[in-house]
C-alpha cells in the first residue's frame, strides 16, 4: 500500500518501511515547535505548557527514529502508536495554547494544522501495517 506526501508528491511504500518522508517531516515538525516555544509569552500557565509540549512532541520525534529502528512488524507497530499518541497529545497542547494566547493563534494553526496531518499519516502507516499482518 502506498501513501502519497502531499508536500512533496512523492509516494511512500508503506509495506516497505520506506518512511524517509515522514521521519523527516516529523522532525522538522519538532524542530519548528522547540523554536516556536522559545518565543511563547513566559507566563506561569505557559511554562507548564511549554514543558508538556516539548516532552510530547519531542517524544514523537524518537518513537518515530526507534520504528525505523525495530525489528519485527509488531514492534513497529507499538512503536508508531506511541508517535501518534504523542501526536494526539502535542495537537491539544498547542490548541490549549492557541486558545489562551490569542495574539499568536494564526501561528499555532500552522502547527495545529501539521499535527492533524502528521496524526493521519501515522493512523494510516499503523492501519497499513497491521494489514500487513494479518495476511
Amino acid at each position: 500500500m502506498e501513501l502519497i506526501n502531499k508536500y512533496t508528491n512523492k509516494r511512500m511504500d508503506v509495506n516497505k518501511k520506506n518512511f524517509e518522508d515522514i521521519h523527516k517531516r516529523i522532525y522538522r515538525f519538532v524542530i519548528r515547535v522547540l523554536i516556536f516555544l522559545k518565543k511563547l509569552p513566559d507566563t506561569s500557565e505557559n511554562k507548564v505548557i511549554r514543558y508538556q509540549l516539548a516532552k510530547s512532541a519531542t517524544s514523537m520525534g524518537a518513537n518515530d527514529q526507534e520504528a525505523d529502528g525495530t525489528t519485527s512488524v509488531k514492534d513497529f507497530i507499538n512503536k508508531y502508536t506511541i508517535v501518534r499518541k504523542e501526536s494526539k497529545e502535542t495537537n491539544y497542547w498547542l490548541n490549549v495554547i492557541k486558545d489562551t494566547n490569542p495574539d499568536i493563534t494564526k501561528e499555532i494553526d500552522e502547527f495545529v494544522d501539521e499535527s492533524l496531518e502528521l496524526i493521519k499519516i501515522v493512523s494510516k502507516i499503523i492501519y497499513n501495517s497491521k494489514n500487513k499482518v494479518r495476511k
